[in-house]
């Protein structure tokens, strides 16, 4: 079993990431259009329309923009969870010395805008949202690095998903720990009893995907009872899929060359259907072909195009409307320090850390890769957008002044550093 078994082709994984940026960008611009349109208070009232059941016993009624942060985004976290733990078994984090570059990178990336969050913001009631600039948004950065073509080298665009990718652990921990309200230990218990469950019998060998989602779902409904948000459920549950094959690929070559035989001499009907013998063989050739797959590749091969052209855009859609000319002032604060940090937290951040660490041996950077393409990529890393709204959502619950003043921070922040971040990379060797 090889990495390139396992791996999907990283430029099919950047065109994908790539077009969901511009998706993404569609959906941002109908979302600002229609919540500052006459007809805003439909935007509203469609995302507060409630959906569900409830029983004496039980209760599952949520409006469908919980249902898109909650569950939707669940399936977007799993996703990421399987890319993490890709990546640290086979890919660019599995070893001390491939993880160290996005790592000391990451690391910055996270810690110094937070700081800046502070410097920026002197209200202490708004300072809960220091979680919302430290994750970077892999599609539109992506997207934008895709659309500078070849003066981009490839091993930069690894390093930006890299680093993303720790970004987006940073902020899933940031959530659990800080972002979730007061937590029912008894249902929290009992969802990492399944979930260990499903890791033992992942460790002996054992996966079925229809039991997996089944669980699932239970899980992510105990977490969401629980307090802890049930998104950390999506990548806590990525874990349990398994990475391995049943069979390695000489096996499934020769049994695939006796399939191949057997359906040759098998008898053949003059009609449109299979004979007997070729239905078999095609039975025996979908069991092989399920042993020979890896599950997690498999699964994340399924999940990606669902979740950059369907689940992502919909987040965008349902959470970028925000009102600009709102009755309700804008607390500048906040917006002020969200700019800040995105900008000059997430450049400042990276590229000092990186050239910093590099400098001391710590690290190695790839000859293809100058300082100007940390600084370009460094600035890329403010564009924020999907995680930050997302975090902006769980800091300021029921706030909307603060959600809407947070919200034109995060687009004003991300658009300054794709502007900034595309200029230096277009510009400079």
């Amino acid at each position: 079993m090889t990495e390139k078994t396992l791996l999907s082709p990283f430029q099919k994984f950047v065109k994908i990431e790539s077009f969901g940026g511009l998706l993404l960008v569609i959906a941002t611009i109908l979302a600002l259009v229609w919540s500052n349109s006459p007809f805003s208070e439909s935007y509203t009232s469609l995302w507060d329309y409630k959906i569900g059941f409830t029983t004496e016993a039980f209760e599952l009624n949520k409006p469908v923009i919980l249902w898109i942060n909650d569950g939707l985004m669940a399936v977007f976290f799993f996703l990421i969870g399987l890319e993490i733990k890709r990546e640290f078994l086979i890919g660019e984090l599995n070893s001390p010395k491939k993880i160290g570059f996005p790592l000391i990178g990451a690391f910055g990336g996270m810690a110094i805008p937070v700081l800046c969050f502070f410097l920026f913001n002197n209200n202490p009631e708004t300072q809960n949202g220091w979680g919302i600039p430290m994750a970077t948004d892999i599609a539109f950065s992506l997207a934008i690095l895709t659309a500078l073509g070849k003066r981009i080298p490839l091993a930069l665009k690894v390093f930006l998903t890299a680093f993303a990718i720790v970004d987006d652990l940073g902020a899933v921990l940031v959530i659990a720990i800080f972002y979730s309200s007061s937590i029912k230990f008894s249902l929290l218990g009992v969802a990492l009893l399944l979930l260990a469950f499903l890791y033992i019998l992942s460790y002996r060998g054992f996966y079925s995907k229809f039991f997996t989602i089944s669980l699932g779902i239970v899980i992510w409904v105990l977490f969401l009872k629980s307090g802890i948000h049930p998104t950390l459920a999506g990548v806590l549950l990525a874990f349990s899929v398994p990475i391995r094959q049943k069979i390695n690929t000489p096996e499934f070559i020769d049994n695939l060359v006796k399939i191949t035989t057997n359906i040759k001499q098998a008898s053949v009907l003059n009609k449109p259907i299979l004979s007997k013998e070729q239905i078999q063989q095609i039975d025996d050739l979908e069991d092989w072909t399920y042993k020979y797959q890896s599950p997690l590749q498999q699964i994340e091969h399924n999940l990606h195009d669902w979740v950059a052209y369907f689940i992502i855009p919909v987040f965008a859609f349902a959470n970028a409307g925000v009102v600009i000319n709102s009755s309700e002032p804008l607390e500048i604060n906040l917006v002020t320090a969200i700019v800040a940090s995105l900008v000059l937290g997430k450049s400042i951040g990276i590229t000092s850390f990186v050239v910093l660490a590099n400098k001391i041996k710590l690290i190695n950077i790839p000859s293809e890769i100058s300082t100007w393409h940390i600084i370009g990529v460094s600035f890329l890393a403010g564009i924020g957008f999907t995680m930050s709204i997302f975090i902006a959502g769980l800091a300021f619950v029921g706030e909307t002044a603060n959600i809407d003043s947070a919200k034109i921070g995060i687009l004003i922040g991300s658009l300054i550093s794709a502007i900034i971040g595309y200029l230096i990379l277009r510009f400079k060797k």
